[in-house]
Formats: structure tokens, sequence, C-alpha cells
């Protein structure tokens, strides 16, 4: 695959104000993605199996599969067996795919396809990464939960910078907040993520994607509102996908200096209470964990809190 002599960076809004809001950050996923669907080509993606409480890889050529995919899924999604199928429809159809998956997923699709003599037909995808949460700590919080009909990591109805994580039990919606919070922590992650040879602007695969922090400086006059993606242009393939998606997107070329940002420099590091927090899990349970590690705030904090979020209305009032 023809790589480019520099990474190109870009920021990258959706036009489509109904679609911007329903994404994560800028929507670089749904756009790049309709490139493909809108051509009868395949996608592989990683989707909520509300089911079996985890998430999986699927492969699909209809927008509807492809908003369900839509959101950042904070916990490791299972490939299963999405690898061969790809090969299965390549062999058997004339169109292109794509794939969507974080680094060391897209990486080791990357293999896969050269293995396969396929590379030239699949595009692949990168997500910027904290780390993925061990499975196993999001299905027993999901089934202290109860039955979840709608999982939302990042709804944005308040803000791009301050994203509300929620599900919808019994038609009503619940807080997932204490999760995010052992997210964050650094705690609950893989340990090989500890040590991710992704944690860089420069890879092996023809895109990059995620959220564009810290773009209010790298480009000032470019409007936020509503969120911004970073896309990573790698390769000459990845340039051509970006030169078919710039006509349903709001988009800006920075450089790749101004757009670094923690994981794209160097792996999350691993937290100093990691085996204590694992060894309370593995004796004491999550309800333990959860007080322990992602402990409510106070009332007064909370009362703060509220006065601070009225303040800011009123004045944007």
């Amino acid at each position: 695959m023809s790589r480019l002599r520099e990474t190109r960076a870009f920021a990258v809004k959706l036009k489509d104000k109904q679609q911007l809001q329903s994404s994560s950050s800028g929507g670089a996923f749904t756009a790049i993605s309709d490139v493909f669907l809108t051509n009868g080509d395949a996608v592989i993606s990683p989707i909520y199996n509300y089911e079996t409480c985890q998430t999986e890889f699927e492969i699909y050529r209809s927008p509807k599969k492809r908003d369900e995919a839509r959101g950042s899924k904070y916990m490791q999604s299972y490939p299963l067996n999405t690898f061969r199928e790809a090969e299965k429809w390549l062999r058997k159809n004339d169109g292109d795919l794509l794939f969507v998956g974080v680094g060391c997923q897209a990486d080791g699709f990357r293999r896969y396809m050269e293995v396969r003599g396929l590379r030239d037909r699949a595009t692949i995808v990168g997500i910027i990464c904290h780390g993925s949460s061990s499975p196993m700590i999001w299905k027993d919080y999901a089934k202290k939960m109860g039955s979840i009909a709608n999982l939302n990591f990042r709804d944005k109805r308040n803000d791009w910078h301050r994203p509300v994580a929620h599900v919808e039990i019994n038609g009503r919606e619940k807080s997932i907040q204490d999760y995010l919070t052992i997210f964050y922590n650094k705690c609950a992650l893989r340990p090989s993520c500890y040590q991710c040879p992704y944690a860089t602007t420069e890879r092996e695969v023809d895109l990059t994607i995620g959220d564009f922090w810290g773009v209010e400086k790298a480009l000032p006059d470019f409007d936020i509102s509503g969120g911004v993606s970073l896309v990573l242009v790698h390769t000459e393939k990845g340039l051509e996908v970006f030169e078919k998606v710039k006509n349903d997107v709001e988009w800006r070329e920075s450089h790749v200096i101004d757009c670094l940002q923690p994981n794209l420099v160097k792996p999350t590091e691993r937290s100093p209470h990691r085996d204590e927090f694992w060894k309370d899990y593995k004796t004491k349970g999550i309800n333990f964990v959860l007080k322990k590690y992602a402990p409510k705030p106070s009332l007064i904090r909370r009362i703060a809190r509220k006065m601070k979020k009225t303040v800011k209305a009123l004045l944007k009032k």
C-alpha cells in the first residue's frame, strides 16, 4: 500500500446536524462509511449486542446497521469470525470493503488481508484509543443494571466537551458515569494496553480517526459546535477516500504536530492501583469497586456543580 510522504491531518465535521448530534465527535466514521455504503460495498465495525452484553464486529451493507454501530464503545470488542467473513465477501463480490477498529484490531486486519492477497481492496481505519476495558467488568456492571434497551457513552445533549453517559432501562434513563470513571482511572484496562505500539500518529493503516481535542488552538476560526473529528491520512488509498468525503463535511487541514493528544504520543500509563483494584473486584465484586474507585460526589459538591450549570445557562441566555 502506497504511503504518503507525510501523514496529513484534517479537522472534520458533518454538515448534517442530525447525524452530527448522533455521533461521538464530528461524525468522521459516518462520512467515511457512507462512501462505501452508497456504492454497495461492505463495512466491518463494532456494534453493541444487547443480548450478549458485549460489543461484536459485524459485516454489513445498510446505513441502518451502520447507525447502530455509531458512537464510542468503552469496552473490548470481539472480532468473532469477521476476518474470514470479510475474505469470503471480497472473493465473492467485486466491491471493496471498509474496516474500522482500534489500533491493534485494525493492524491485525491489515496483516490478515496482506497474507490473503486482498489488501488492495480493503480500506482500513484505526480509532484513537485510550485502551480496552475488560469485557468481564462491563458484563458484570450491565447485569447489575438490568435489561438495557439503549446504551450511549457519549450523549452530546449538553456539549461535545461534556458528554453524558447513560442507558435506558424500562423506559427510564439511568446514568452510567460510575462505569466511565472506572474506565478512565486506568485500572480495568487490558495489560497489553499499557504497552500499546499503536499510540502514535504513524500507523500502517489508511486512516486514523478520533476526537480533535485541542482544535480550538490549532484552528481557532473553525466552528467546533456539535463536535469535531480528527482524521489522519496515511496512504494514497486513504487520501482517495477522504477526497470523496469532502462534500459532506466541513473540513480544514491542520498539521500533525498541532493535533497531538496523549494516546497519539504514548500508551495510557498503568494505574498504580491496578493490582489492588483487581484483587478487590475478584474478592468483593462489582458493587464494592464502584463504591471504592468511582465514589459519588458529596452533597456539597453536587450542589456546587448544579449551581455552576445554572449560572452558565443564565449567561448563555
